[in-house]
């Protein structure tokens, strides 16, 4: 190399190495939009944003085609019902992202931010479902979705039933289904039907009528379905909330904290909850941490009394949502304690 050539190569090994560090920050900012970086170099995984996994037929085509073109020909379904494309170079994400716009489809979100919720069917064609889970899902994501929480990540599931396939435990604020049944006595034939049916051992016969014991009830409402006479009817119906769940390496079970909310109830909740989070969250801390911290009562007393709904303040009041044997550890200053 020539004299004359020297200063030329080195300024543009400089700009290689401004280009690269700039690249390098890119990549880092990019997790929190969605872009997640691969063990690969220059590879990423494309999270699609797809609240309570419902996703049409137009979606899933173009998410095969995008995958063919930009990545290897595969998508990954997350366990928080993500369509994932992975293997795609920084270079597409453009292309990419003008492409979702087509069928009105975007990119997903990491980092300290509120995350897409996720659900189960829940009663629009789940026989177990007691409430709406899918639309309750999808207002969440429209009113929600990305909002920064200045701490860390913040998962929402909505659960249609007690058996709470979308784990409304392990998340920092969780949602499921609940209906409180009554009795029609004038209706009732005494078959006790509903009696042997619960599993809970909620109910008894008394004289020819079933007795519902409120101490043992979860509110599932099975005794309804199984009345063949319809006599057992839904007195009311809403959503049990939990908060401060999480799973992970070291993982945490959300407390149950109000009962039978409405949709607008729940709504309120999660815009209060995530305000005291922004307020007394410490740097990374999930929110189940904050609560652990200050403990459960100062929770319940400036974010559930405030909302007018029905309260879960003690641990007797939650024994009847777990299991014998199932151990509630050291947490917001509770004792440790056999449920």
């Amino acid at each position: 190399m020539s004299t004359q050539e020297e200063p030329v190569m080195e300024g543009l090994k400089a700009e290689l190495r401004r280009e690269s560090r700039r690249l390098r920050l890119d990549f880092n900012e990019l997790k929190s939009g969605g872009f997640i970086k691969q063990t690969q170099k220059d590879l990423f995984t494309v999270r699609l944003r797809c609240p309570g996994g419902q996703v049409t037929a137009d979606k899933l085509h173009l998410a095969a085609d995008i995958a063919q073109r930009f990545g290897r020909g595969e998508v990954h379904l997350s366990v928080r019902q993500s369509v994932e494309i992975p293997y795609v170079h920084y270079q597409h994400f453009d292309a990419i992202t003008e492409e979702l716009k087509t069928v009105n489809w975007s990119v997903a979100s990491c980092g300290p931010r509120v995350r897409v919720p996720t659900a189960c069917a829940g009663c629009t064609y789940n026989p177990n479902g007691l409430v709406d889970t899918q639309s309750m899902c999808r207002e969440v994501d429209r009113r929600y979705f990305g909002i920064p929480t200045g701490h860390h990540k913040f998962k929402i599931s909505f659960s249609g039933c007690p058996i709470d396939c979308f784990r409304s435990r392990e998340m920092d604020l969780g949602f499921q289904g609940v209906v409180e049944p009554k009795l029609v006595e004038e209706l009732c034939t005494g078959c006790e039907l509903c009696v042997k049916n619960c599993e809970d051992e909620a109910l008894r016969m008394e004289g020819s009528l079933p007795v519902r014991d409120l101490d043992k009830c979860i509110w599932c409402g099975d005794c309804v379905k199984i009345c063949p006479v319809d006599a057992m009817v839904v007195d009311r119906r809403g959503w049990l909330a939990r908060v401060g769940g999480k799973h992970g390496k070291h993982p945490l079970f959300a407390y149950e904290v109000a009962n039978f909310l409405s949709d607008d109830q729940a709504f309120s909740l999660i815009e209060a909850t995530l305000g005291w989070y922004r307020s007394q969250g410490r740097g990374r801390e999930r929110i189940g941490a904050t609560i652990a911290r200050l403990g459960l009562e100062q929770y319940i007393q400036e974010v559930i009394h405030p909302l007018g709904g029905e309260a879960i303040e003690s641990p007797q009041e939650r024994r009847r949502y777990w299991a014998e044997g199932n151990l509630y550890g050291l947490r917001g200053g509770e004792a440790t304690r056999k449920i």
